[in-house]
């Protein structure tokens, strides 16, 4: 606990500071020129009466709060407090939600498996994380997370709440959930688990048509594309690719470039605005592209935020790719994590994501070139008679000749592919359009040859 007798030498140099600085401004005739400028440039410095205020506040909850709460909690709290007030992505990292950091960015860590954020008091939810708990519970992207274990979250921080949520593996925790336009809240009970997240997951679809998955951006997100691109090419064509950035909370800046540096060979892929120089950042593109010529789609919704929206504006600025889909979150501010301690950092917002068309994406995010509500695929059956239907109609000489040749020389990788796609297809209308998409593009386009014989 910090002494009484050493607040009050710090509220007596502030009496005697605020008594200089009037002082200077009445500009008497003690005051040297020097003193008054000094004077003057503290004030514009410091707003010194507000901080007379703080230590008075600080005094007056030490000695009469209900209950005795000891200095450095205090200090805590007050910088808690003026970092969460600025915007939902500043916040006051001690020990646990620094270590919470570290580990999200390498990609494992322990707990629920969904990104969140403030708004209204509550707990939104950004997007559940692929293969975690939360997304097979059910939980959704903007669902509002009402209570924890029977606690509301009203009134809790941001990393509070995360605290809860986070825990040892096998223990269990419950939430109640206000989603939609549902009149009741829904009730899930989860068991906490060690989160392993896989950055890229990857799968050829039929049409000689590649599925790349990223659920987050990580540090070596960038080198696994595009080894798994360098892959297909070399096995054989790669006809289009379908880039999955629907629920990817976003991550790792760099990442972000490495991915779209994949697809363009030059020019501006982000840059950043801030007040502060060191602040201001631009990544542009290299001559190191494995997919320069491939047709892209790029799917996003309004889980995919941040890093996610900046690869998919890139590629919608530089027309590299169709973006398809919903609009995306909005998160185009930028965080820097500032080390104070060993155990503690300051979360700050320092600037603001730019497309290299110099669009914002804060609060506006990527608006996709074809909007595709999500659904299922439900296909309506419709019976038509065909000349092959009419008793004794002429058999077609061209089609029997193929059919024989096929019997003999048959391969069942395309089946194989196609039975593969049905059951994803039908159940995503997104995934569904975007590979329909492709293939139309495919069969206009020229036959594309390895890259290793380019």
């Amino acid at each position: 606990m910090l002494p009484k007798h050493l607040l009050r030498p710090i509220l007596f140099s502030l009496g005697c500071t605020l008594a200089f600085q009037a002082g200077a401004e009445t500009a008497d005739d003690t005051s040297t020129p020097e003193q008054v400028k000094a004077a003057t440039a503290l004030q514009g410095q410091l707003p010194l009466q507000e901080l007379r205020n703080f230590t008075e506040i600080f005094e007056r909850i030490r000695s009469a709060y209900v209950e005795e709460i000891d200095d450095k909690t205090l200090f805590d709290y007050a910088i808690k407090g003026m970092l969460t007030s600025l915007d939902p992505h500043s916040a006051y990292l001690q020990e646990d939600a620094f270590t919470d950091l570290q580990e999200t960015t390498s990609g494992k860590f322990g707990g629920l498996g969904i990104e969140v954020g403030m708004e209204n008091g509550l707990i939104r939810v950004i997007t559940p994380i692929d293969d975690t708990p939360a997304e097979k519970a059910g939980i959704r992207a903007g669902d509002f997370i009402v209570t924890l274990d029977d606690e509301p979250v009203m009134g809790l921080t941001l990393s509070e709440a995360v605290e809860r949520m986070r825990g040892e593996p096998g223990s269990k925790i419950s939430l109640e959930v206000r989603r939609g336009d549902e009149n009741e809240l829904l009730s899930f009970t989860l068991e906490r688990a060690e989160i392993k997240v896989a950055s890229v997951r990857t799968e050829m679809m039929s049409g000689d048509i590649g599925y790349v998955r990223i659920t987050q951006f990580q540090e070596h997100t960038g080198a696994e594309l595009k080894k798994a691109l360098q892959k297909w090419t070399e096995d054989g064509q790669l006809n289009g690719l379908i880039l999955d950035l629907r629920n990817n909370p976003g991550g790792v800046l760099d990442a972000a470039v490495d991915v779209v540096d994949a697809f363009i060979s030059s020019g501006v892929i982000v840059y950043t605005k801030g007040r502060n120089p060191q602040s201001e950042l631009r990544f542009e593109a290299t001559a190191d592209t494995v997919a320069g010529d491939i047709p892209v789609v790029v799917l996003i919704n309004g889980g995919s935020a941040s890093a996610s929206e900046i690869v998919a504006g890139a590629l919608q600025d530089h027309k590299r790719a169709v973006i398809v889909g919903t609009q995306s979150f909005g998160k185009g501010s930028v965080q820097s994590v500032l080390p104070l301690t060993e155990t503690s950092a300051v979360k700050l917002t320092t600037a603001r994501y730019f497309t290299p068309n110099d669009r914002s994406i804060q609060a506006q995010g990527i608006v996709p070139d074809i909007l595709v509500e999500q659904s299922e695929v439900t296909p309506y059956e419709e019976r038509y008679y065909k000349e092959s239907d009419l008793p004794g109609h002429l058999s077609n000489p061209t089609v029997k000749a193929k059919n024989d040749v096929s019997e003999k020389t048959s391969t069942t990788k395309e089946s194989a592919s196609e039975k593969k796609d049905s059951g994803l297809l039908k159940k995503d209308f997104q995934l569904y359009e975007a590979h329909t998409l492709l293939r139309g593009v495919s069969i206009l386009s020229p036959v594309r040859v390895n890259a290793s014989e380019g």
